[in-house]
């Protein structure tokens, strides 16, 4: 069983008991959080697609973890002018355990 759900506006295809790194929750951690964006699940071989979502599907999960993501280096340059500029980036995300897909 899986379901493809929308959390702060990126798409997930999540199982039950997988994690996810999603983009930065309102939250503590050890908090539960549901989700109603659910727009395809499956279970037992049959699909079911939204239009765009399922009425009365829920994934619901649990907060983790805030945690920062990788640094990413943005280094912009202009040549023959003496222009040069450095500057690093690291995302905020959540650590999310899927707990349970309620179709």
């Amino acid at each position: 069983m899986y379901a493809i759900v929308n959390i702060a506006g990126k798409q997930f295809k999540v199982t039950k008991d997988q994690f996810v790194y999603a983009p930065k929750l309102d939250g503590e951690t050890g908090a539960s959080v549901e989700f109603d964006q659910v727009l395809l699940a499956e279970a037992d071989g049959a699909v079911s697609v939204g239009a765009p979502t399922l009425a009365g599907a829920k994934v619901s999960g649990k907060i983790l973890d805030h945690v920062k993501g990788d640094k990413v280096i943005v280094f912009k340059k202009k040549r023959r002018k003496g222009y040069k500029k450095k500057n690093g980036h690291r995302q905020d995300f959540t650590k999310v355990l899927i707990e349970n897909i309620s179709l």
